[in-house]
């Protein structure tokens, strides 16, 4: 599993780091999407699709 992240489009809600901090976090500057992990290990996947699904924009997706 790979993760992408567009902050362009990110709108700074923060689901993905509430869900999956070990793989999310915000940018202090501006609360956008960061990615701890891009590839996270196999226990996070359930975790980490149930983030994709929670963010409101649509920035973070799995490839």
């Amino acid at each position: 599993m790979r993760i992408n992240a567009d902050t362009s489009i990110c709108i700074g809600a923060g689901m993905c780091a509430l869900t999956v901090p070990k793989v999310f976090d915000q940018s202090e500057e501006d609360g956008t999407v960061m990615l701890l992990q891009e590839e996270p290990p196999a226990e996070l996947e359930e975790a980490v699709r149930r983030a994709v699904n929670l963010c409101p924009s649509g920035a973070i997706s799995i490839a």
